[in-house]
């Protein structure tokens, strides 16, 4: 297993070549995503057929949404829905132990219809989104989910390319997935110097697709350095997550990352990218050696959702009464990445 070296910068990539017709130019920028995510695990992309219009019309429509007042915003309460969708106040979010995170977000995921057979069946991250009484707010947020959505299919094509493994290798199974796009805001405090925003932690999915207006995001490296990552216009900040380490046995790491609270206002647009919901994980082939203790099959969307059960308020106290059971093999917060590297050091 590689692991993240002691790099001191994140790398720009120009991506547009990956939906170049000449197999050449595909190849090329394949190569240097795979040694960003071997060498950094996070790392700038440029060139996506995200329109800069498109970001304005969806961080306008989040500003609205944020703007109204709190017994409005409560209406879309996640606590509310039965598959993770809707609005996430103050305090109801936290890593590890950590005090709350100092922020509000709004989470939605792939818009499917309430007679799904999935969502029928009770699954906890798949089913129909919540969308506040606000005009021209959903068609905004989804017509970005699935733009940036398309974006993601292209990097996780070139990620098996990068491996030498065939480009369907991961994108068969990304047809349904529980994919999460998150609408954060962070509002303004000018005494919250050095204040957490969000807790060091992974990303449980693929990788994800970020979109900041403003710094405050950091990166560990291998030698235990939190290296600034501030916003680029015209890129989206890519990280690694927990499937692409598991699925490369470590080659690939899943970088940890904290979001330091600074004084002005900050929103920020992440996209999960994951894989079909009960996707078994596992290292590949050619990870795997005689010698080599090989890290256990994870079910993809089970591990997202205890994941995300440990770091609710409203998961955790039904985990605590008992209401809800986390599935069998669970891992607990904090298993991947820098950090759990260095624990086993």
């Amino acid at each position: 297993m590689s692991g993240a070296t002691s790099f001191q910068s994140v790398p720009v990539i120009d991506i547009s070549g990956l939906r170049s017709a000449d197999p050449a130019d595909r190849d090329l920028v394949a190569a240097e995503l795979g040694a960003a995510a071997r060498d950094v695990g996070f790392f700038y992309i440029s060139g996506t057929p995200v329109s800069d219009d498109l970001f304005d019309r969806l961080l306008q429509a989040t500003k609205q949404f944020f703007a109204l007042p709190l017994t409005e915003k409560m209406k879309s309460y996640i606590g509310l829905s039965n598959c993770h969708r809707g609005y996430v106040p103050v305090g109801e979010e936290g890593f590890y132990g950590d005090k709350p995170d100092v922020k509000e977000a709004f989470d939605t995921a792939l818009d499917l219809p309430a007679d799904d057979p999935d969502h029928l069946a009770a699954n906890p991250m798949l089913g129909p989104n919540v969308w506040p009484d606000l005009p021209g707010f959903a068609d905004t947020v989804t017509e970005y989910y699935q733009a940036v959505l398309g974006v993601g299919q292209d990097l996780l094509a070139a990620f098996a390319v990068a491996l030498k493994e065939d480009p369907d290798t991961f994108t068969r199974h990304a047809t349904k997935t529980p994919s999460q796009l998150r609408l954060i805001y962070y509002p303004h405090n000018p005494d919250a110097e050095d204040a957490q925003g969000i807790g060091a932690h992974t990303d449980y999915e693929c990788f994800t697709l970020l979109k900041p207006t403003a710094p405050g995001l950091e990166v560990l490296n291998g030698a235990g350095e939190w290296i600034d990552v501030p916003p680029i216009p015209g890129t989206f900040v890519v990280n690694i997550g927990d499937m692409l380490e598991l699925w490369t046995n470590g080659t690939f790491v899943a970088t940890s990352h904290r979001v330091r609270k600074v004084k002005q206002e900050r929103y920020s647009f992440p996209l999960f990218f994951n894989v079909d919901y009960h996707t078994v994980v596992q290292p590949l082939p050619q990870f795997v050696t005689s010698d080599d203790e090989s890290r256990p099959a994870l079910v993809a969307g089970e591990h997202l959702f205890a994941q995300t059960a440990q770091t609710f308020a409203y998961l955790r106290s039904r985990l605590d009464s008992g209401d809800l059971v986390l599935p069998d093999g669970s891992l607990t917060t904090g298993t991947f990445g820098q950090q759990a590297l260095q624990s086993r050091n």
